[in-house]
């Protein structure tokens, strides 16, 4: 006797995906090989991961969409690029669902740091979580395009989530902000790292009250700064000199206490995105000495986000 045919698995309708924001256009579409021979064990210290959004939905309360740009993507970029190391910048557009991240790090052999978003719905279980899985740091941001500026009592929220885990304080802030906001950088225990040289505005110059707190910040030894977003700042387009400058000085006036990152894949930018190959190779002006190349890439996010040696 013939059984009866099995019936068909429902078919389930596909979701339609999210239209990325302006301002959020496909990364580079062919990156350059880079003449620049990286050091082993040089990190990406700053690079984001988006998606893919069928399975790691964004936030409803984002500000932006971006196009998806899962692991895989950028392990093949770091791949092309010569590096071996990448910290995970949890993005605002996944807000404080770290599904994306942890499945980042679970992927990544020890080779992966990340940097979270706490927020009021994170308890201490999901960050002593995320400890284990490998982030080393939590992210403030003070940009309005992001979200509106953390009250004292949000940052003092979070400051007790993760109190005892020896993380740093990463903020991401506004040029013409930091100024001000050197007493909520001196408040905060432990390291801090500036996001992006500041993002300060180099329309007056590299002497300015952004550019000179930056430097008086470093200088106490608790604050590091990413000396990553070179395309950001430059008011010139590639090369990017202007900005370049600015991060070979910072880089001078504190080599043991920056490190680099592609930002990729370059999300809420004005005009067509970086080439990374060509990031990568700007690194020969940023620490043009090999010994202070090596600690950009490999000594200091080591240190800073505790790789293995």
């Amino acid at each position: 006797m013939t059984e009866p045919a099995a019936p068909a698995p429902a078919v389930l309708p596909q979701l339609p995906l999210p239209a990325p924001s302006p301002g959020c256009p496909p990364p580079h579409p062919s990156p350059r090989a880079p003449k620049l021979l990286l050091p082993p064990g040089s990190c990406d210290a700053h690079c984001h991961i988006f998606g893919p959004a069928g399975r790691f939905p964004y936030a409803p309360e984002r500000t932006f969409t971006p196009l998806d740009a899962p692991k895989e993507q950028l392990r093949a970029l770091h791949a092309h690029l010569g590096l071996t190391r990448a910290v995970v910048v949890q993005s605002s557009c996944h807000g404080h669902d770290h599904r994306v991240l942890l499945d980042a790090l679970a992927a990544g052999g020890g080779r992966v740091r990340g940097v979270a978003l706490i927020g009021e719905t994170t308890s201490r279980a999901e960050v002593e979580e995320l400890h284990r899985a490998g982030v080393r740091a939590f992210r403030l941001n003070f940009l309005p395009h992001l979200r509106s500026r953390p009250t004292n009592a949000e940052i003092d929220a979070v400051l007790e989530r993760v109190d005892g885990l020896g993380w740093a304080a990463q903020l991401h802030v506004r040029g013409d902000d930091l100024p001000g906001l050197t007493d909520v950088v001196r408040a905060l225990p432990g390291r801090v790292v500036i996001d992006h040289m500041g993002r300060v505005d180099l329309t007056a110059g590299r002497d300015t009250p952004a550019t000179r707190t930056l430097r008086t910040l470093l200088d106490t030894g608790d604050v590091w700064v990413k000396v990553s977003g070179v395309d950001r700042l430059s008011l010139q387009g590639p090369p990017f000199t202007d900005a370049v400058t600015l991060a070979a000085s910072l880089v001078a006036h504190a080599p043991e206490r920056v490190v680099w990152g592609t930002d990729y894949p370059h999300v809420n930018i004005t005009g067509d995105p970086p080439d990374d190959g060509l990031l990568v190779d700007l690194l020969e002006h940023i620490a043009p000495e090999p010994a202070v190349l090596q600690r950009l890439l490999v000594t200091n996010p080591t240190e800073l986000f505790d790789f293995d040696e």
